[in-house]
């Protein structure tokens, strides 16, 4: 609106009154000032303000007014300026509502503000400029600025004055509408060479009481005439540039000045009346008389240059002068290299100076600009020599070696002698061609290798390589085995060696026993013109294998003996018995023996020391003790696998020998053997006494011949002392005789006389001396005398350490005699000198071998003669090696997978790890850690080669077990000390499909009368029954497939190829049989796959009595009792205590399902509840009304504006009006009227979060608005009054979805273009305990190795519970349940806090193998909410249960034995031991040997069977009596083992055999307890089996009674199952909220149902390991027909 400000607000409520009152008051009154008492003025009172919370709103930042809610009266807040607030615009009023709550009212007040005169009239600008002409005529007009005040009426502005001066006067012009013109008018003429400046004050005066005025000062300047030309300082400018100079290169500068002002004294230059090509060339700068070079220049061409420029004024007045430039000559030509011939290939052996290229080179300057030189690169075998002008040719200058460069690049570089100098390159490549002088070179100098005895023959044992330094052919090693003989045999029978790839394989087998290593030679021999060679030397060093078992030396063991070893019954404790010895011809700890007492009579009475074999007494004597001990000892070797062997040792516990003989009459005596033995030990007699005889004649013999030697050599007694000459040579070779005679001593070694020789004199021996002075030259070089020197010296040493002594003589004199000696650069060695002419070699640095091995010490010494002479020599030093370099594997960790079901001892893959130090420093040995796998060694799992680094896998692995593991493995070099690092290894089993499917449901049983019935008004799709499968391995391999394998109709049934539910395919007809047989195949993804098969009864029926009249051919529990009955009886018989076991665990289970049966089965039929479906309308859709805009139009006081244009110089002036057009130029303005930061995620729909108020200051379509938010939020906008909207919920909120959301308000507004405001509202949505803990996994397994410690811990539980805070912590608590009627408590706890849990006791494997149980998650809200999880804790086994033998039964005094006939042949079955162990899968694996027999060659033992059967034929020279040993050991690690004595007889009769086990000793008192203990076991066995009948007989006529009561009918009850069930794959949903828990047996009809209870414990359980989902239970009196029913209901 148009002459005032206005604010509006409008807000529509469920009540609200509306009302209006108004007020005036000047402006600038002080804070706090009164304006009125608006609750009088609007009938309010005054607690209704407080009570409404009373508010003043403005729409805008500024509060000038507040509200005193307690005095109801108005007050100002902020002082009021009314040229601020409303400017010229008359009334001025201030708009605002005040707002009440409780219920909404909404008042209009309007406040008045009037004008005092408060402002001062002032000048837009203090200061106004004017430039007049001083030609300006008289009556010249010039605008002034008018003055501004900003009051109105008479405080406005009134009246001009202006200073009194000569020139101008003042004049006010009055325009129609009434306003005042100001114009200042020229009324005498200006001078400036007079006064070129002139300052006049305007002054400006109000209407007001007082008047108020303001001033402005007028600055006029006077301008000039153009009347004075431009003048240049020179007429001619000269001046010099180089011919290099850069374009845009200042070349001078010339000035012209001009003595008039302003822009008539502005001089521009330029070019004009010059030559053609000089404008291209040069340019001149027009304001400051640059000379601007332009383009290069170029002294060949162009010398010199003369330019005219002309310099003018604004004015068009002139002047000139001239410009000459003159170039200078620089080197700008680099030379130009040509190439005239060139060679690119030359042989290695080319001569010195053979011409390699011609080159020519031009330079076009002249003078020393165009003299050049060239040179090539350094360092190379070449150089370039000058043969004419600007000719070169590139010659070779020293000998080419291609392996030491194959290729040159010669770079030739020609340069001028110009300053500065320029130059040209070019690079020839020059290819270097082979020539064979060089032969092959092995890696090392020699090489050992290690083999394995009893290798396979051409096994590769390692290779050599050789290295020839030359090219393609020549540079072909082949390799070639060196004839050589090893132990008079050839080599090439033992190794080859591939010519090729040097790899030396074996020949043959190697036995450690007879050869443990040998040397050979290898050849390299290149492929050259003519070939060379070199060769290598080999040694191979062969490694034992553990392939020899222990021998026993003593006792000597033979079949009759009758040798005991007789004991004291004085003897103490540690009584030395006798000494088991034995030797193993192996090596190492292969030949390491152990010692053990395998049996003994007594085990009580005697050790055996596991080092030496002592046998000695642990206690004392006594006189109970037995006379006859028989002790058998086991010696075992250290090997891997160890061997060992067996000696039995007979010990006679008696003081005397009578006492013995009676006791071991039993031993038949053996005259053969004895007779043998004298044999033996006559013959051994005889040579030891031969062998004595001559060991004493040779000692003699030589002592003979010593003797007399030593008579020829010296026959006098008088030493003899030779007389030696004081004058004799020094032996360093650097002293000289006095005389002419010199000594030539020759020496003996069988005289003690020495021969001399006198040398005659003559002329070759006679001095001269000559009065002549001889002037010294220097033509001696220094000598190097080496005094000592150290070969080797090793890589630790410490600086300083002395390795060569060196002595260097020069027999010049003076300077030519002083010698400096120095080594090779580059070396960790220095030369020190020590004394006059003596040097030491030390090092310098520190040493590495594994940098450098070797060096080569070059000692030069020169003298300081003219000219220098020199001589040298060269050291070679080995560095020795030092362990500081521990073995490095060649990755930080490994990780390998292998197959499960692997046969042990597979190789898995190989670790390695290298040692940079060098022979036993660098052999690197790999071991394993110690570790525990699942509580096991994990030695038990995986094995490593301490040699080659291979691990193999030591057991077979099962995937379904155990899926990976970890261990660490060290690789330790042969240092001393060792030094060693450690590698992880994680190995993953693989699964293989082992495993076929579990048919969970329908179960089967041999007599199940159950059946699915499906009514023959069935359509198609109708659901019969599922088949539930699970199979136990992972992957693709537990992915199952149902397809029907045989039905009675096919067409009538399929079966859901993933989901196995079986369904009908047609509608079902009167013809379709009453019995259906649908075979049902579950087959796995697996590769092969494995299956299994589900036989499934269908009766399409109707009623009950059609389908018991089909299905009468099931067989009857009769069959199956009397089988039942069959195999308990047999199963008594076998194993009575197995028996009693069994009996009770079938009494107890039966006595259970009877009374399930009781409880849970009074009705045939289900109760099948149907409750309505809850449908919640989540949706809504609303729609917004109309919305109403105002467009609010802010102005000044007029819509016109006046615009006055002013300018320098003579002017005019007029008014143009200006009507302004509203633009969309504001945007909304958004108001927050009240807001909620937080808000509950059970908040209601429609609730109101924040009210906004939107405003628009333009007008019509500009100001109309359209406000929406975000998408995808759920929170809608909605108008409830003019500009008011209100943001409500519009759907249900959900902070685990969302916590937080940020909501844009977006308002538009319908100009052109739209001009828009958003703001950003954050909203917190604040939890409630909606969710209930969800568990990771929806069931758990977990293994436990048995005879744990109770508190260890199993595994873990975790679930996570979407809430926050509180609501989110999760508490673990143990459901109630019974394991074997035992509190699961008993067993295992688990953390409230972590959801650890932990073993309560120690599991035995052989009493449980896996058991359930329920935990239960619990949040922290109010109230709480759960969720449950079932746990399956499957027990492991561990090998704790040795073997137990059951046939044959060992008794002490026993006689029975097995008879083989003398006419058995080969493979005749003797008889079969047969063993037990109650461990299980590998650990109850059993192998029988073979450990002891009277003749080894006649029996074997089936090494998985335990058959003892013939492996030669029986002849009528094997002994009639044998004895066999055999061990029974089974699979686990450790393993167990029992041994039994199986006593043969070989013979065709039973007197033959009887007489020769008489010596068995009958133990009457034994065979009478064996009868006794006989026929008490035939009287308690009889005794169970009679009450075993009676029961039986008795639960048969108990459950016939019962049958009669509960099935009023004698025909069967099928029980009908409803066909809507969960899906156990926990994918489904369920059609209604009751669910069945089904509870199935194997061995009865009847099925166990339990109802849950309702309550919050509503939780649906998946569990992919039963058939069965638990949800809540309705319970229903109705069902119970005894009132004393133990079932639970709610």
């Amino acid at each position: 609106m148009r002459g005032e400000v206005l604010y509006f607000i409008s807000i529509l409520s469920l009540t609200s009154v509306v009302g209006q009152v108004s007020y005036s008051i000047p402006e600038e009154m002080a804070k706090g000032s009164l304006i009125g008492n608006i609750a009088q003025d609007l009938g309010l009172d005054r607690k209704r303000l407080t009570s409404g919370k009373a508010r003043i709103f403005t729409g805008d930042s500024a509060e000038y007014i507040e509200l005193n809610r307690e005095r109801g009266v108005l007050l100002i807040k902020e002082k009021i300026d009314r040229e601020a607030l409303c400017g010229q615009t008359t009334p001025c009023a201030l708009h605002f509502q005040v707002i009440l709550e409780n219920p909404m009212e909404l008042y209009t007040a309007v406040v008045e503000i009037t004008d005092i005169n408060d402002n001062t009239p002032t000048f837009e600008k203090h200061e106004i400029k004017f430039k007049i002409s001083e030609s300006a005529v008289i009556g010249a007009k010039f605008m002034l600025e008018r003055a501004i005040d900003a009051d109105v009426g008479m405080n406005s502005l009134q009246r001009y004055t202006l200073t009194k001066t000569e020139n101008f006067v003042l004049k006010l012009k009055e325009q129609p509408d009434g306003e005042k013109i100001v114009e200042m008018v020229l009324q005498k003429p200006l001078d400036r060479e007079k006064q070129e400046e002139i300052f006049l004050v305007l002054t400006a005066v109000d209407g007001g009481e007082p008047n108020l005025s303001g001033t402005a000062q007028i600055h006029v300047t006077v301008l000039d005439a153009n009347d004075n030309a431009p003048l240049f300082t020179k007429t001619v400018y000269k001046v010099t540039i180089p011919e290099n100079a850069s374009k845009g290169t200042v070349i001078t500068t010339v000035s012209a000045s001009d003595a008039d002002k302003g822009s008539n004294s502005r001089v521009t230059y330029s070019i004009s009346n010059t030559a053609a090509g000089v404008r291209d060339m040069f340019e001149m700068n027009e304001v400051n008389g640059d000379l601007i070079l332009k383009s290069s220049l170029d002294y060949e061409k162009a010398r010199f240059f003369q330019i005219h420029v002309q310099a003018s004024d604004e004015g068009g007045l002139t002047d000139s002068c001239k410009i000459t430039v003159e170039v200078i000559d620089i080197n700008d030509n680099k030379p130009v290299i040509n190439i005239m011939s060139q060679t690119n290939v030359i042989l290695e052996d080319s001569k010195s100076a053979t011409v390699v290229t011609m080159v020519n080179v031009q330079d076009l300057d002249s003078g020393d600009n165009g003299n050049v030189q060239c040179a090539i690169n350094e360092n190379i075998p070449f150089t370039l020599k000058p043969t004419s002008s600007n000719f070169f040719n590139l010659i070779t200058d020293s000998d080419l070696d291609r392996e030491r460069a194959s290729e040159y690049n010669i770079s030739v570089t020609c340069t001028d002698e110009g300053v500065p100098s320029l130059s040209s390159s070019v690079t020839l490549t020059l290819q270097i061609s082979d020539v064979n002088d060089n032969a092959p070179v092995f890696e090392r100098s020699s090489y050992e290798a290690y083999i394995v005895e009893n290798n396979t023959p051409g096994l590769s044992i390692f290779t050599v390589r050789a290295r020839d330094a030359d090219w393609n052919q020549n540079a072909r090693v082949s390799y070639i085995l060196e004839d050589s003989s090893v132990n008079g045999v050839p080599v090439s029978s033992y190794v080859s060696v591939s010519a090729d790839s040097g790899v030396i394989h074996a020949v043959r087998s190697f036995d450690y026993e007879q050869i443990k290593d040998f040397n050979f030679r290898v050849k390299a021999q290149d492929g050259g013109s003519p070939p060379l060679s070199s060769n290598v030397s080999v040694k191979i060093m062969i490694q034992d294998q553990n392939d020899n078992p222990p021998q026993i030396l003593y006792p000597v063991q033979t079949g009759n003996s009758v040798v005991a070893e007789m004991v004291p019954r004085s003897a103490d404790v540690g009584y030395l018995v006798t000494k088991v010895v034995a030797v193993d011809v192996d090596s190492g700890q292969n030949a390491w023996l152990s010692y053990k007492l395998q049996k003994a009579t007594d085990r009580a009475l005697f050790e055996v020391g596991l080092q030496n074999g002592e046998i000695r007494t642990i206690r004392q004597v006594t006189d109970k003790d037995a006379v006859k001990q028989r002790l058998t000892v086991i010696v075992e070797d250290n090997g891997q696998p160890s061997r060992s062997a067996t000696v039995i040792v007979n010990v006679a516990v008696a003081d005397s020998f009578p006492e013995v003989l009676s006791e071991f009459t039993d031993f038949p005596h053996d005259k053969e053997y004895n007779d043998s033995l004298t044999f033996y030990l006559v013959l051994a007699l005889a040579v030891v006494s031969f062998l004595f005889i001559t060991c004493l004649v040779v000692i003699i013999s030589v002592k003979i011949y010593r003797w007399r030697q030593s008579r020829v050599l010296y026959h006098s007694s008088l030493p003899v002392i030779p007389y030696y000459p004081p004058r004799y040579s020094d032996t360093l070779g650097t002293g000289t005789l006095p005389h002419v005679y010199n000594y030539e001593v020759c020496r003996t070694t069988d005289s003690r006389r020495s021969d001399c020789k006198f040398g005659g004199a003559g002329s070759q021996n006679v001095l001269i001396m000559d009065p002549i002075d001889v002037t010294d030259t220097n033509d001696n070089p220094p000598s190097i005398n080496i005094m000592s020197k150290s070969n080797m010296v090793s890589e630790n040493m410490k600086q300083g350490t002395v390795v060569t002594m060196l002595n260097i003589q020069d027999p010049d004199s003076n300077e030519n005699g002083k010698v400096m000696c120095v080594l090779n650069e580059n070396i960790p060695f220095a030369i020190k000198s020590t004394t006059n002419n003596f040097f030491t070699v030390v090092t310098d640095s520190d040493l590495d071998r594994e940098r450098a091995s070797e060096y080569n010490i070059t000692v030069t010494c020169s003298d300081e003669g003219v000219p220098s002479l020199s001589s040298s020599v060269t050291l070679t030093l080995q560095i020795s090696d030092v362990n500081d370099n521990a073995p490095v594997f060649e990755r930080s960790s490994y990780e390998a997978y292998i197959v499960e079901n692997n046969t042990p001892g597979l190789s898995i893959f190989t670790v390695r790890a290298r040692d940079a130090d060098w022979n036993q420093n660098a052999r690197v040995s790999y071991i394993l850690e110690d570790s525990s796998v699942n509580g096991v060694p994990v030695s038990s799992y995986v094995s490593v080669s301490a040699d080659s680094g291979v691990i193999h896998a030591v057991r077979s692995f099962d995937y379904e077990q155990i899926r990976d593991f970890h261990f660490r493995v060290k690789a330790q070099d042969g240092g001393s000390p060792p030094l060693s690092s450690n590698v992880s290894v994680k190995i993953m089993i693989q699964d293989q499909n082992d495993n076929p499917p579990q048919v969970l449901y329908p179960v089967q049983t041999g007599g199940s009368l159950v059946a699915e019935m499906v009514p023959r008004s069935a359509d198609v799709g109708y659901l019969v029954t599922k088949v539930v499968a699970v199979d136990v391995d992972s992957g693709q391999n537990a992915w199952l497939s149902y397809k029907l394998q045989k039905a009675t109709d096919r067409a009538l049934f399929e079966v859901g190829l993933q989901n196995g539910e079986i369904r009908t395919i047609r509608q079902v007809t009167d013809k379709d049989a009453v019995k259906q047989r649908l075979t049902v195949i579950v087959e796995d993804n697996g590769q092969p796959s494995r299956s299994a098969t589900v036989i499934v009864n269908v009766a399409v029926a109707d009623s009950f009595p059609e389908v018991l009249s089909e299905f009468t051919d099931f067989p009857h529990d009769k069959e199956y009792n009397d089988n039942l009955t069959f195999y308990l009886v047999l199963a008594l018989a076998v194993v009575s205590f197995l028996f009693i076991t069994c009996l009770v665990v079938i009494i107890s289970v039966k006595i259970y399902r009877w009374r399930q049966s009781r409880v849970l089965y009074h009705s045939s039929l289900p109760v099948i509840p149907y409750y309505p479906p809850r449908y919640s309308d989540t949706l809504g859709t609303g729609t917004l009304p109309h919305v109403y805009n105002y467009e609010v139009c802010r102005t000044t006081d007029s819509r016109r504006s006046d615009c006055k244009f002013g300018g320098a110089g003579l002017t005019d002036s007029c008014k143009l009006i200006v009507d302004v057009r509203d633009v969309n130029d504001n945007k909304p303005e958004i108001n927050i009227m009240s807001k909620s930061t937080v808000i509950s995620e059970d908040a209601n729909l429609y609730t109101v979060v924040t009210m906004i108020n939107i405003e628009d200051l333009d007008s019509g379509e500009n100001g109309k608005v359209q406000c929406f938010i975000s998408e995808n939020v759920p929170f809608n906008l909605k108008t409830s009054a003019n500009n008011f909207y209100s943001l409500v919920t519009d759907s249900d909120l959900d902070r685990e979805r969302a916590s937080e959301y940020n909501i844009s308000v977006t308002c538009s507004d319908e100009g052109v273009p739209s001009l828009s405001s958003s703001v950003t509202l954050t909203l917190q949505i604040s939890d409630v305990n909606d969710n209930a803990p969800v568990f990771e996994r929806s069931s758990y397994e977990a293994c436990i190795v048995e005879n744990n410690t109770p508190g260890l811990s199993i595994f873990t539980v975790r679930a996570r519970d979407a809430d926050w805070n509180q609501n989110a912590r999760v508490s673990y608590i143990l459901e109630d349940s019974s394991v074997n009627g035992v509190p699961v408590s008993s067993y295992v706890s688990v953390s409230a806090d972590s959801g650890v849990i932990h073993a309560v006791r120690s599991f035995d494997y052989e009493q449980i193998k896996d058991f359930h149980f329920r935990i239960k998650a619990q949040d922290g809200g109010s109230p709480p909410l759960s969720s449950n999880v079932s746990v399956k804790i499957m027990i492991q086994d561990q090998n704790d249960n040795p073997p137990q033998v059951l046939y044959p039964v060992q008794t002490g005094g026993s006689l029975v034995a097995e008879m083989v006939p003398r006419s058995a042949d080969v493979g005749y079955l003797v008889t079969k031991v047969v063993a037990v162990d109650v461990d299980s899968g590998q650990n109850a694996w059993l192998s029988y040997k073979l450990q002891k027999a009277t003749d080894r060659a006649l029996f074997e033992v089936g090494l998985q069977n335990g058959e003892i059967r013939t492996i030669r034929q029986v002849t009528d020279k094997d002994a009639v009596k044998q004895r066999l040993t055999v061990i029974v050991e089974d699979n686990g690690q450790p393993s167990r083992s029992a041994t039994v004595i199986v006593n043969v007889a070989v013979a065709d009769s039973f007197p033959e055999v009887l007489s020769e086990f008489t010596d068995f000793p009958h133990d009457k008192e034994y065979n009478d307890n064996l009868t006794f203990y006989l026929v008490l076991a035939l009287a308690v066995v009889s005794f169970l089996f009679t009450t075993c009948l009676v029961v039986i007989i008795s639960v048969k006529i108990y459950r016939w009674r019962q049958s009669r009561v509960l099935y009023h009918s004698s025909l069967p009850v099928i029980p009908y199952y409803p066909p809507r069930y969960s899906d156990t794959l926990g994918t489904g949903t369920l059609p209604h909220v009751y669910n069945y828990e089904v509870c199935r047996t194997t061995d009865s009809r009847r099925s166990d149902c339990k109802f849950g209870g309702a309550g919050s414990q509503n939780v649906l359980i998946m569990d992919p390991s039963s058939t069965g989902t638990m949800q809540r239970m309705q319970s229903e009196k109705s069902i119970l027909d005894e009132p004393d029913s133990p079932l639970e209901v709610g």
